[in-house]
């Protein structure tokens, strides 16, 4: 049950629309920092020594690993100082991080400025979860994330192009100075207009014992714990993805030039997906949009196989299919995270952290794993959504007790 003492009111502490615009600027600095690199991959590995394609990935792994790990730092600290102070401190950190990955000058520094970016990145996933928590419940507040998502999901349509057309004008280096631009344009825009959101009765100190009754809180509830693994399994097909679609563009269809468009137009369905969810969520609720979303995707994960392992794998197929695939990701995965985080009120900043280690780096790993494994095709990529598929409805099926769709708590 959620701590009586919180209550959200359903109302931001600044007009809606800036509100949610503001979120999802701050989530988006994550996704910049990721995807404005996949064109720049083959410049860096070559200027900086790296000796294989796939081992160019560890670029994009160090810094998930590093978002992930940055969970647990960035929730005790929010809940203990509040949302401003630790989201402007790791904003300012992350473009300090950026500027030295423009400078640097081996592949090792490289690795650890990205692993250190990561990890104050988080924060834009941590803090701003939390933050949405304080003002938000229940289907409102899967509306706020879907809202946020659609501007969010913008970057991975934009970054790529972003990246590529600083390439044509610039080196890579140049890509890590705009970053950290961008960073410090929204870090000025928070700290201007977002005001506390945390009241002062609901500070929680940075005792151990404390933290860990947190963390334990976050484990042993069924839903956060169920939603959150099944975050995880999807995420790792949704990183495989970002590891390997520049190689498979390169590599296996020889269309380097379209690797942004292709980029585009499968980003593209997941943030339609989400605007489809925050008209949709408060009618039917969470759990029927997200278990039909889930189950649709591995339907497709499995066709695109089928059509892999047949050998009739085109550019075409692969961009219809995987588009569809992702836009049932956006409508799973969205509503995971609103129903993971629903008897959370009272511990908003450490569980956030909790479930964003476990969901980001569980990600990352399977992500990395499902990269690792690209060999020229495609089917490395769709074992991996199809098998990803396959342990989140295992999860599910688990944590409600063996029935889907069925409402639960007014979701």
């Amino acid at each position: 049950m959620t701590d009586p003492a919180v209550h959200p009111t359903d109302t931001p502490p600044l007009a809606f629309p800036e509100f949610v615009t503001l979120i999802a600027a701050l989530m988006a600095l994550g996704s910049l920092g990721i995807d404005s690199m996949l064109p720049a991959l083959p410049a860096i590995g070559s200027n900086l020594g790296v000796a294989t394609e796939n081992e160019r990935q560890l670029i994009v792994t160090a810094f998930l690993i590093g978002m992930g790990v940055g969970q647990l730092i960035h929730g005790p600290l929010a809940d203990r100082y509040g949302r401003r102070p630790v989201m402007i401190g790791a904003l300012a950190i992350y473009l300090v991080s950026n500027v030295a990955a423009a400078a640097a000058g081996s592949f090792e520094l490289m690795l650890a400025m990205r692993a250190i970016g990561g990890v104050a990145v988080a924060a834009t996933r941590v803090v701003t979860i939390a933050l949405v928590r304080d003002c938000f419940t229940g289907r409102a507040m899967a509306r706020v994330m879907s809202l946020a998502f659609i501007v969010f999901m913008i970057m991975p349509v934009l970054a790529p192009t972003f990246g590529q057309t600083i390439l044509l004008f610039g080196e890579w280096r140049l890509i890590f100075w705009m970053t950290a631009v961008g960073t410090l344009l929204a870090l000025g825009w928070f700290a201007v207009r977002m005001p506390e959101t945390l009241k002062p009765e609901d500070r929680r100190p940075l005792a151990p014992a404390r933290l860990a009754r947190g963390w334990m809180q976050t484990l042993a509830d069924r839903w956060s714990l169920g939603y959150t693994l099944a975050s995880a399994a999807l995420l790792g097909a949704l990183y495989g993805y970002v590891n390997s679609v520049q190689q498979i563009m390169f590599d296996t269809f020889h269309r380097p030039r379209l690797l942004v468009v292709v980029f585009a137009i499968t980003a593209s369905t997941m943030a339609l997906t989400n605007f489809v969810n925050a008209r949709l969520v408060m009618r039917l609720g969470t759990r029927v949009i997200s278990h039909t979303a889930l189950l649709t995707q591995m339907a497709f994960s499995a066709i695109h196989l089928v059509v892999a392992l047949a050998g009739y794998e085109t550019l075409a197929t692969f961009i219809v299919l995987q588009a569809l695939t992702m836009g049932c990701f956006g409508l799973a995965t969205s509503n995971f995270s609103a129903m993971a985080m629903e008897n959370m009120g009272h511990i908003a900043g450490s569980a956030s952290s909790v479930q964003g280690f476990i969901g980001v780096t569980g990600g990352a790993l399977i992500g990395a794993m499902i990269g690792q494994a690209f060999h020229g095709t495609t089917v490395p990529l769709y074992v991996g959504f199809f098998g990803a598929g396959v342990v989140a409805l295992a999860v599910i099926l688990v944590t409600e007790r063996g029935r889907l769709f069925r409402p639960h708590m007014g979701r």
